[in-house]
């Protein structure tokens, strides 16, 4: 990362793996789930997704496996041949109910090409039920869109009060306040522990960790952060090593992550799931929170998550989401070069002021590139006719597209490899 905030960020991180015990992205000792208790020496390990052994030092090696892995193909290179359509709905992601009904959410995909999902709601059915539901949305997925490289399935399971995934084959993760608590090294093996759990049932890319900074002297007032316990305790060195070693220990089991909320949510009053007009007056461009989420960044988060609330000292018109300004801030001064997604703009009260295909044509149009239509699958259809229409009328537009859509296949490619 060659931001501004490069140096500071190189001290954050020094401090919030000072108790680690291996560099970032190498693999952990798995545990138990919950318990952060390293698997005993001597014990058969297996791979995070496949549940296959590892193969010991002195195995003879394979020739067909033995070769140098191919690269993985660039963004750039699986977007030529496709459809405007098929473009688009690369930067789209549909929610589908874990309880419920789904065609909606599968009409999106057949008729609209969109190429991501985010298991929306709450079960407590386990991993065998989450198992098939990904399989089945995967061959649609496939039948619809042939040259995507993989589907991008997406929850929240952060821990505590926002746990999408709940029964047999998934831990009861504690809050980000009381994973705070942990050590590093603990919290990203417990971290992994629950990531292989997410990879075994198929999901890819976790909407966490929350790296939105709460005073804790107003945390109760804080309805979507502190109320609910989803802060890494209450400073900015807590905050920074609890959620880089949450994504440390997502990233190896080989879930992709997403930090949320930038520029941060954790000064508000309102929710913008459920209020309007939610405003930050404090944050701006040299806030702690920038800080530590320049810290996950650098720690090798691959997915940034935007608020949708107004940030006063950054752009007063507009809510974050739909801002140049906070995306610059995000891409210069923080120095990320990721997919940058938005939270829920199916439902969330802030945003109802829009229709649904202006919402997707503001984000796209700031720098984002994948639009999260999660809570109300039914705004999917409406987006992708929007930014189709737009992209036919307006080359830059249609540019902007190309360039979102490369970003997240690039990301999708890597997940691959």
């Amino acid at each position: 990362m060659t931001s501004r905030l490069a140096p500071l960020v190189t001290v954050l991180l020094l401090l919030a793996t000072a108790g680690c015990s291996g560099q970032a992205g190498a693999p952990r000792p798995s545990s138990s789930p919950g318990t952060g208790t390293a698997t005993p020496s001597g014990a058969p390990t297996t791979g995070p997704a496949t549940g296959t052994p590892s193969s010991t030092p002195d195995a003879s090696p394979d020739p067909t496996t033995s070769r140098p892995a191919a690269p993985a193909p660039s963004g750039a290179e699986l977007l030529e041949g496709m459809t405007l359509a098929e473009k688009v709905g690369q930067i789209i992601m549909v929610g589908v109910p874990v309880s419920g009904g789904r065609e909606t959410a599968a009409a999106a995909i057949r008729q609209h090409h969109v190429a991501n999902i985010f298991l929306h709601g709450r079960t407590q059915a386990g991993q065998g039920p989450v198992r098939r539901l990904v399989t089945d949305f995967r061959a649609i997925g496939t039948a619809a869109n042939p040259r995507d490289p993989l589907m991008l399935v997406a929850t929240d399971q952060e821990g505590g009060a926002v746990q999408v995934l709940r029964g047999n084959g998934f831990s009861d993760m504690p809050s980000a306040v009381d994973q705070a608590d942990m050590s590093p090294d603990e919290l990203r093996r417990d971290a992994e522990t629950w990531g292989t759990e997410l990879a075994d049932a198929g999901v890819n890319l976790n909407l966490a960790p929350v790296v939105d900074i709460v005073l804790a002297s107003a945390a109760a007032s804080n309805a979507p952060i502190g109320a609910n316990r989803r802060n890494y305790g209450y400073t900015l060195e807590s905050v920074v090593s609890g959620s880089v070693a949450f994504g440390q220990g997502q990233r190896d089991a080989g879930v992709a992550t997403a930090p949320k909320h930038f520029p941060g949510l954790g000064l508000v009053v309102g929710n913008t799931d459920t209020s309007a007009g939610v405003t930050d007056t404090v944050t701006g461009p040299d806030a702690k929170s920038v800080e530590a989420f320049a810290a996950n960044v650098a720690s090798g988060s691959e997915f940034v998550m935007m608020s949708s609330a107004v940030y006063t000292k950054i752009d007063a018109e507009r809510p974050a989401v739909f801002s140049p300004a906070a995306i610059d801030l995000l891409r210069d001064d923080v120095g990320f070069d990721g997919v940058i997604m938005t939270d829920d703009l199916a439902a969330a009260a802030q945003v109802q002021a829009w229709s649904p295909g202006d919402r997707a044509v503001l984000a796209v149009e700031a720098g984002v590139d994948l639009v999260l239509a999660s809570a109300d699958p039914t705004t999917a259809a409406p987006m992708a006719r929007a930014l189709v229409e737009r992209a036919e009328r307006n080359p830059d537009f249609a540019a902007r597209i190309d360039e979102a859509a490369a970003r997240v296949l690039t990301a999708k490619s890597a997940l691959t490899g």
